[in-house]
């Protein structure tokens, strides 16, 4: 592929709600500038875009792809993203490195979650923008209902530039509002005409809307408006440009991308309203003393380039995504990581066209390449130059909070599901993995069941192990409640030396969560060298309550009196002696259990407070306060039990259509309920008796 200079790049990325047909339009926008010679289609599952297996197999965007369009001597790279909300960690990279983006709104199902969303998402990273409503050919679809619900959602910013032409009831052009003119393409060539008499009235009022949004770019138009005086084309295109560019105004496009029609359109308006990288002029980054520093965007500044995804292949390694933020990269060169304080070799140079790789012999400023086999360098890294060491804003990834344990489906697999999860954990900054040592099971934390869902299908599908997914354990704990007084004894005789020691312990609740340990033995019936036997006795015991097994907290036991044999006594006699008086005296001693509580903090809009307040009492959960969050939201505080929260990610989406979002983190252990610790200690029971 030939090189691009920095002025002559645009970086867009494609937007919306799963299903919007972002990945369709990515691919007419391919076929229509000679990019591909057929035409993808994602129900057939051979689109550029979509190349993965998992995407072919579900036939819907699970990662964030690019593409380099050549149009009108110009680059764009298109980046599609994933709309459901269990990849928004795919569509956070493609937006961190877009220059514009294009919302796609489904012509029938018009304005839904996803695309409040990307709205959001683009809104904070104050990224010009443009509507695009798609699939116009759908039956039921509706331009102008969808386009008021964008205009009644987003304010009067939002402006139609095409509107659909629609003869005999089908959509036959596209009218393109401030030229008033109609564009038809019959398969194979375009034609304009102008607009009919009987629509001039309806393309006149969207016309007026977009005066008036231009006027508002300057106060020179703005007199010449209220002068009542036309605008030439040439300021209309400018007054846009600029409006665009200010976040001041959002143009609406219109497509039907399997007809190819608007397609060309929606081409031309990416280069005339999305601004290029270096339009910018400066990006803020920090030196090595952490310190805000300002580089600009130029090829003359010194290199700084952002590592924004990475994909790792078992069979081609390891490739990271780029976008050269300052500077010009050239291949076969050695940059420096400043976060890992160490250099690597960039080799070969390419970019991407969904899994095709089109090689360069160098990136300009503001473009968007990949690299492969860099050795230490992750997603968010920075590569530079040794002499101006830089490190660039990350991207903030959403915390994975939905948990499921892994379990092999083979024995022996556990080595290959752990280097697997690992590939994997390179691959995707919104996927955790831990391994709880006390419930001795591997967690897995993604943002929903279908992410998941994904990496256990990429796990058989590229590593080979299968596994099954089930309900983490909780980690209860117990405890006694009553001082009781106990004595063990352990006393063995077989041939030669016997075995003999007796302790008598007072067992009460303690203060800390660890085992307080004294004594108080008089006149030597316990000698002194026994007591860290007694002691390692109790601690090992401990591990293990008499109700269901989980560790014991709080426990002080005071060692006051026992007995010893010069001869027989030992400490494994002492340890042994300790831990019978330990189960005794736990018996005695009014055991309880205690369960997880958790800190939970959950946003969602004003209008679901009632259903999250109601949701959270049914788990057993204190709300302790409701705060304003802004932009009509509120966050409830609340302290729930651990365990009613396993599926929370899950139903808190089902419960606000996608639109809240939780945190939450350990607080403490409380006393669980009868009938919870009932059917705690009753499942542990059936555990051992399984395993016995």
């Amino acid at each position: 592929m030939k090189d691009y200079s920095a002025d002559k790049v645009r970086n867009v990325c494609l937007l919306g709600h799963g299903g919007s047909g972002k990945t369709t339009l990515a691919e007419a926008m391919l076929f229509i500038s000679g990019g591909t010679d057929r035409f993808g289609s994602v129900v057939d599952g051979n689109t550029v875009m979509d190349f993965d297996a998992e995407e072919i197999k579900r036939k819907i965007s699970i990662s964030t792809a690019l593409a380099p369009v050549e149009w009108k001597g110009m680059k764009i790279n298109v980046i599609d993203t994933p709309g459901y909300f269990d990849f928004a960690g795919e569509m956070l990279e493609g937006l961190a490195v877009a220059d514009g983006a294009a919302i796609l709104v489904g012509a029938k199902d018009g304005l839904q979650v996803g695309t409040e969303k990307a709205w959001e998402a683009v809104e904070q990273k104050k990224l010009p923008r443009m509507f695009v409503i798609s699939k116009l050919d759908e039956e039921n679809s509706d331009f102008s209902k969808v386009f008021d619900q964008l205009k009644d959602k987003f304010g009067k910013s939002v402006i139609a530039l095409q509107i659909p032409y629609v003869e005999n009831g089908k959509v036959a052009g596209i009218i393109n509002v401030p030229k008033m003119k109609v564009v038809t393409f019959n398969g194979k060539e375009y034609q304009e005409k102008d607009v009919p008499d009987n629509l001039k009235g309806e393309v006149e009022s969207y016309k007026e809307g977009i005066f008036e949004a231009v006027a508002e770019t300057s106060e020179e138009l703005m007199e010449k408006y209220f002068a009542g005086e036309p605008f030439t084309d040439e300021e209309v295109a400018q007054g846009i440009k600029l409006g665009v560019k200010a976040g001041e105004i959002t143009p609406v496009l219109c497509t039907t991308a399997v007809q190819k029609l608007g397609v060309r359109l929606f081409l031309d308006a990416v280069l005339d309203y999305i601004p290029a990288h270096i339009e910018k002029e400066t990006v803020s980054a920090r030196n090595a003393n952490n310190e805000a520093v300002t580089l600009k965007t130029s090829e003359s500044e010194a290199l700084a380039v952002q590592v924004f995804k990475t994909i790792v292949d078992p069979f081609v390694g390891k490739i990271s995504f780029l976008k050269v933020i300052s500077g010009t990269l050239s291949a076969d060169t050695t940059v420096y990581n400043p976060k890992k304080d160490k250099t690597e070799k960039i080799g070969n140079l390419f970019v991407m066209k969904g899994k095709q790789q089109l090689n360069v012999s160098k990136l300009a400023c503001g473009d968007i390449g990949a690299v492969a086999k860099l050795t230490v360098t992750e997603t968010n890294d920075t590569l530079c130059t040794k002499e101006k060491p830089v490190i660039l804003e990350e991207i903030k990834f959403p915390q994975p909070m939905l948990g499921m344990a892994v379990m092999p489906k083979a024995k022996g697999d556990e080595e290959k599901i752990g280097s697997g999860l690992q590939r994997l954990l390179e691959e995707d900054p919104t996927f955790k993995m831990e391994l709880n040592a006390e419930t001795k099971q591997t967690l897995i934390y993604g943002l929903g069941d279908q992410h998941l869902d994904v990496i256990t299908s990429k796990l058989k599908n590229k590593f080979k192990v299968d596994v099954e997914l089930v309900t983490p354990k909780t980690p209860y704990r117990e405890t006694i409640r009553k001082k009781v007084r106990v004595e063990g004894k352990h006393k063995k005789q077989s041939g030669g030396h016997g075995q003999f020691g007796v302790v008598v312990i007072e067992f009460e609740p303690g203060e800390s969560e660890d085992l307080t340990f004294e004594e108080k033995i008089f006149g030597g019936a316990v000698p002194k060298q026994y007591f860290p036997a007694v002691e390692k006795g109790l601690r090992e015991s401990m591990q293990k309550g008499v109700l269901a097994g989980y560790p014991v907290v709080n426990l002080k036991a005071t060692l006051v009196d026992g007995k010893y044999h010069e001869v027989d006594s030992s400490e494994m006699a002492f340890k042994i002696a300790a831990s019978l008086a330990y189960k005794e005296g736990m018996k005695q001693a009014n055991p309880v259990l205690l369960e997880p509580i958790c800190h939970v903090e959950v946003v969602v809009p004003d209008s679901y407070m009632g259903d999250i307040i109601g949701d959270l009492n049914k788990r057993r959960g204190r709300v302790l306060g409701m705060n304003p969050y802004g932009n009509g939201l509120q966050q409830v505080v609340a302290e729930v039990p651990q365990a009613e929260m396993l599926r929370y990610a899950t139903d808190l989406r089902s419960i606000t259509q996608g639109r809240g979002s939780y945190t939450m983190k350990f607080e403490r252990y409380e006393e669980a309920p009868p009938h919870v610790a009932e059917k705690v200690i009753a499942e542990a029971a059936r555990e051992n008796a399984d395993e016995e």
